[in-house]
This record gives C-alpha cells, sequence and structure tokens, in this order.
C-alpha cells in the first residue's frame, strides 16, 4: 500500500492499493460512517424511463459516500453507502458501491483514527522481509528467493545434472538432494513459514517424494510455472498460491496469539473472553492484549454497535494494550469465535 498524503488532524489519508493484502488490511481499517471519495464505475441510464431505447452505461466519476456497509470477497473489497459528493448524473443522497481492488487510489477521512487503525495502515505500508521462501526449479537449475512486499530477493541459483534416457530426461536424485538440503537450510536461517515450490510439468511432485522431514513438507505451497530462473520466479509471483502462502504467513502469526490465549485459558490463568469479561478486564485496565475477531467486528457493524467495541479499542490503547484483529477463516480465529468473537490476554488474573 502506498500513502499518498496523511492529514490525521483532518482525519485524512490518501492511499493506493498494491496488493490483495492491502484489502484485507483495509477491510479492518474501513468504519461505518467513514468517507470514502475516489474514481469509480457508475452504471447511469440513458434516455427517458418511459421509452424502449433506454440504454444503461458504465462511466468513470468521482465520488464520495458515507460508508455503511463494507464486504470483502474474491479480492474485491466492496463500500457501499450514500453519495455525499455527487456529480448531474448521479445526485447526493443516491447509493452506490465503491470497489476496491488492486491499484485503487482514493482517500479515507475518519472522524478519529483509533490506534490499531493506524498501527495496520503503517504495517501495510512498510516493506519488510516475509517469511516466505519461494525456490523455482527444473531438472537443471533452481533459484531460491525471499519474497518481498514489492517483489523478491534472490539467495542463490544453483545449476544440476540430469541423466538422458532413451524415454526422455530424467532429474537425478543427488540434485533434488540439494535443493532439499537448501530448503532446509533456509527454512531454519530466515524462520520461515511458508514456502512456495514452483516447476514445469511434474518436478515439484517428483521432488515432494524425496523430503522425509514432515515440518519441512506441511510447509511447503505447490504452484506451476512454464519458465525457470527469474523469468519463472516472475512468473510465480503473480500466481494465486502466492497469495495464499500470505494469508498463512500472516495466520500463522495470529495463531500464535491465540496459542497463548489458550493456554491461558486452559490453566485458569490470565485470560478473559466474551463481552462482559473483557469489558470488565478493559475498565480495570488489565488489558495486555485484546483479541478480536473480524466476524465479530462485521457482527458489531450489522447490528449498530460498532461504537461499542471501538470505545472497548480505545480505553484498551489507554491503558497500554494491544488491539489485534484477527481472520475468522483459519482454525485460531474460529476458536476466538466460540469463545464470543472476543477475547484478551491479561496483565494478571482478575
Amino acid at each position: 500500500m502506498k500513502i499518498f498524503k496523511k492529514d490525521l488532524k483532518q482525519g485524512f489519508v490518501e492511499l493506493q492499493t498494491e496488493t490483495p493484502e492491502d484489502l484485507w488490511y483495509l477491510s479492518n481499517i474501513i468504519d461505518t460512517g467513514d468517507l470514502i471519495r475516489g474514481k469509480t464505475i457508475r452504471k447511469i441510464k440513458i434516455g427517458d424511463a418511459d421509452q424502449r431505447n433506454v440504454k444503461i452505461i458504465k462511466k468513470p466519476v468521482f465520488l464520495k459516500i458515507n460508508v455503511e456497509r463494507s464486504e470483502l470477497t474474491d479480492n474485491i473489497l466492496r463500500l457501499s453507502g450514500k453519495v455525499t459528493e455527487g456529480t448531474d448524473d448521479i445526485p447526493a443522497g443516491s447509493y452506490h458501491t465503491f470497489n476496491v481492488e488492486d491499484s485503487t487510489h482514493f482517500s479515507i477521512t475518519k472522524k478519529e483514527w483509533l490506534k490499531y487503525q493506524l498501527d495496520k495502515l503503517k504495517e501495510a505500508t512498510e516493506e519488510k522481509g516475509s517469511e516466505i521462501l519461494v525456490c523455482v526449479f527444473d531438472r537443471e537449475e533452481a533459484i531460491f528467493s525471499l519474497l518481498k512486499k514489492y517483489g523478491y530477493e534472490v539467495l542463490t541459483e544453483i545449476k544440476g545434472d540430469s541423466e538422458r534416457k532413451v524415454e526422455g530426461v530424467q532429474t537425478t536424485g543427488n540434485f533434488y538432494k540439494d535443493i532439499v538440503k537448501l530448503l532446509t537450510e533456509y527454512k531454519k536461517r530466515y524462520e520461515i513459514n511458508q514456502i512456495i515450490l514452483g516447476s514445469p510439468g511434474f518436478f515439484k511432485e517428483d521432488l515432494m517424494k524425496q523430503i522425509n522431514d514432515a515440518d519441512l513438507k506441511k510447509s511447503i505451497i505447490l504452484a506451476t510455472c512454464n519458465n525457470t530462473g527469474k523469468s519463472g520466479m516472475n512468473e510465480v509471483l503473480k500466481r494465486p498460491e502466492v497469495r495464499e502462502a500470505l494469508k498463512k504467513d500472516r495466520m500463522s502469526q495470529e495463531m500464535k496469539i491465540v496459542e497463548q490465549l489458550l493456554e491461558e485459558i486452559s490453566k485458569d490463568g490470565q485470560a478473559a473472553y466474551g463481552e462482559k469479561q473483557v469489558k470488565d478486564a478493559a475498565n480495570a485496565g488489565a488489558i495486555k492484549t485484546l483479541i478480536i475477531t473480524d466476524n465479530f467486528i462485521r457482527d458489531q457493524r450489522e447490528k449498530e454497535k460498532s461504537k461499542d467495541i471501538e470505545k472497548l479499542m480505545k480505553l484498551t490503547e489507554k491503558t497500554n494494550g494491544d488491539v489485534k484483529i484477527i481472520t475468522s477463516t483459519h482454525d485460531g480465529g474460529q476458536k476466538v469465535d466460540g469463545l464470543g468473537g472476543i477475547a484478551a490476554i491479561l496483565r494478571y488474573k482478575l
């Protein structure tokens, strides 16, 4: 995500999305009542309603809407609400849905930015090394890279020998062993959570048969490409498997937080869950980490109780607690949903 302008006194941030992950961040940042302004596509009718030759065209326009509902599906963040600044064709007060996708340029204006929202915004804009390793290979060469926010960093390239037979070409076991050895080494050195293994044909499936380490095998996501080397690497980075790896990378971090929570609950320790317990803990200034699922936030918005949860987040931040919003799409988030969608790790037992 790229920030073009930020004026927190006016509650204004102008930005552009750059990756599918940015949409997830924004889905947890944008609230009901926020103002969204940018270029969008609007369907407009041409001709009188009682005429037979009414045409509907898609027209790019600049609009500002007051968000009433948001939904993230299929790599599109849909923001719906009333138009507050329109055009001659689109008057104020009419409804519009603003679709945020990759490379969407728009602005967000809030009455107040909460600390956790600014933290999410900063996290989305930081260029940092990811805990994702990408290896693209065939029977003759392999390239290893660390995935970055805007590309990749090549770690090494190796060459292998191939044995030619009448039926075709077969990769030697030694080259596979070299690849597995480097995968194991880099996983440990860079504390890798996810590995994307890409190759033409069935080379990747053949290599998987050579891996005996269950932990290493569990971290691998397979991807298909037509080339190797840097061109193959660029090809793999466009694959949906990369988006899946990014999700899993984020999920692994969220799972660590949930595991800490469940450990405290299991020993009847420093934990609270459910709205009442968590509110009591917040009022006592006892929350170290507030954990909320995106399902819970959506549910609060639908019940028009989002202000209550915002007050709870503010109170947690004022008492130096952290706010963590996690997705309900993985096992950890579902367990927190089972606890009411809201929980907290405490500084001390209440």
